[in-house]
């Protein structure tokens, strides 16, 4: 689902044996090394993920922009709420880049940004198919694609109940 373009393989390695001299890293060390950088690739999806609403949303704007006669309330209300939700997730977006480039980005706070950032991209998504009508769903249609694209988006990189339990346990509870 989503993610054409994403490469993704099922790898099996029974009986294989590594020399020593071709290992990386120290024997048994393979989930520390796996685990280290977790806060950067959440911020890393995080950030595609608000490029992805900001992109819908643009997209959304100009096929609307393009049709003629006026604009009906609910489509304006649906727009301006996707814009206010895009602007809150660019500030927590700024806000983790910003405190990973000073070293400061915690776990809790990766998992935050990319919980609320994926989740955003969602909604602005499922908002802008419902502004589109039969237009916006389209396999073929870029908002289409996007639509698949964001479900994913909420499973990689730690899915969101998993973002969920981290930002909880980081509230001591």
């Amino acid at each position: 689902m989503g993610q054409k373009a994403q490469d993704l393989a099922e790898l099996f390695f029974d009986d294989v044996e590594v020399p020593v001299a071709n290992r990386l890293g120290e024997e048994n060390n393979g989930f520390a090394y796996l685990t280290a950088n977790l806060a950067q690739e959440r911020l890393s999806i995080a950030v595609n993920s608000q490029a992805a609403a900001v992109a819908a949303l643009a997209a959304t704007i100009e096929a609307v922009q393009a049709q003629p006669g006026p604009r009906g309330q609910h489509t304006k209300f649906e727009l301006a709420s996707c814009h206010t939700d895009v602007a809150a997730g660019q500030a927590l977006v700024d806000q983790a880049l910003a405190a990973h480039e000073n070293g400061e980005l915690s776990a809790a706070d990766a998992s935050m940004v990319k919980l609320y950032a994926t989740e955003l991209q969602g909604r602005v998504v499922d908002r802008c198919v419902q502004v589109l009508g039969e237009k916006g769903i389209r396999k073929d249609s870029r908002l289409g694609r996007a639509y698949a694209d964001a479900r994913v988006a909420r499973i990689f990189g730690g899915s969101s109940e998993i973002m969920r339990v981290i930002v909880s346990q980081s509230l001591g509870i």
